[in-house]
């Protein structure tokens, strides 16, 4: 399919798919869990964002990576200053500063891995953070000045500081009335 096709299609479709490359992918609904982390963690990014010039999305906001192709939903996406989109696509967001995505059994090696990867080659993005449902663990991977990424994690009783948001999230605050152990 190609990715007008694909544009259509998206448009039209109760389910969201990803895209890669003319293949369509239909994506799997989480758990309460995954649903609850996700939310939560939108709250606390708006409470620290109030004032600021950045918007905080839920999962409905679909991104494109130019470089690769790539189209998905990630679980949460914020960005900062205008909002830009996809030349072919006004519904796909090109501009994120921040990525979030919840792992799932079903998901967590290609959201660490490919996804990754292909998240990595969008110039905007300075940091994706990945929320454990499972564990009480955040991983942030920020982009440092000279190109090269770095991983910073963090567990219960430890903050997460999200330098270039200039925001600091406390694990335990994340995690408050989670099912994670």
């Amino acid at each position: 399919m190609s990715y007008a096709e694909y544009c259509a299609f998206e448009r039209e479709s109760a389910t969201k798919h990803e895209y890669l490359g003319g293949e369509v992918f239909a994506m799997t609904g989480g758990t309460l869990e995954h649903a609850r982390l996700a939310t939560w963690l939108s709250h606390l990014l708006l409470l620290q964002l109030d004032g600021r010039p950045c918007e905080v999305l839920s999962a409905d906001a679909r991104v494109h990576v130019e470089a690769t192709g790539l189209d998905t939903y990630p679980d949460v996406s914020v960005v900062c200053g205008e909002r830009r989109t996809a030349a072919e696509d006004d519904h796909a967001l090109i501009n994120p500063i921040l990525l979030v995505e919840v792992l799932s059994n079903s998901t967590e090696v290609y959201d660490r891995g490919e996804k990754a990867s292909h998240y990595r080659q969008i110039p905007s993005l300075q940091a994706y953070l990945l929320v454990s449902q499972y564990q009480r663990r955040l991983e942030l991977q920020v982009r440092q000045a000279d190109g090269e990424w770095s991983l910073i994690e963090a567990r219960p009783g430890e903050q997460l500081t999200i330098a270039p948001l200039g925001i600091t999230l406390a694990v335990d605050d994340v995690y408050q009335n989670s099912t994670a152990v």
